[in-house]
């Protein structure tokens, strides 16, 4: 991970995500998940702008795997956006840098 996104567990899911003071994605990948390893610089370059407006997670589902069912999580990357530790928006897919910015600021 880098200095703007960081790992997160099932464990720390509640803690990380849903009692954040300020708006969460969280970037539902795995691995062996090729559109999920070309989005991960994407995220990177984006989050590096949105540093203290947004945080950014990463959770791997196959070592988390009591998360992505709570938020309906079936196909990956999914990328979803929490406020307020609620879902605002979901993102299913690989996208591009101009559309992860678009997605980010229709919802914060």
């Amino acid at each position: 991970m880098s200095s703007h996104i960081h790992a997160i567990s099932d464990a720390s899911f509640e803690n990380e995500v849903i009692e954040s003071n300020i708006p969460v994605i969280v970037d539902f990948w795995a691995q062996w998940c090729g559109p999920c390893k070309a989005l991960a610089p994407i995220i990177e370059d984006v989050a590096s702008q949105y540093t203290d407006k947004v945080k950014f997670v990463k959770l791997d589902v196959d070592h988390n795997p009591s998360t992505p069912p709570k938020f309906g999580v079936r196909g990956i990357p999914t990328l979803i956006l929490f406020k307020e530790g609620q879902v605002v928006a979901t993102q299913v897919g690989l996208i591009n840098k101009a559309e992860l910015a678009k997605f980010i600021d229709n919802h914060i």
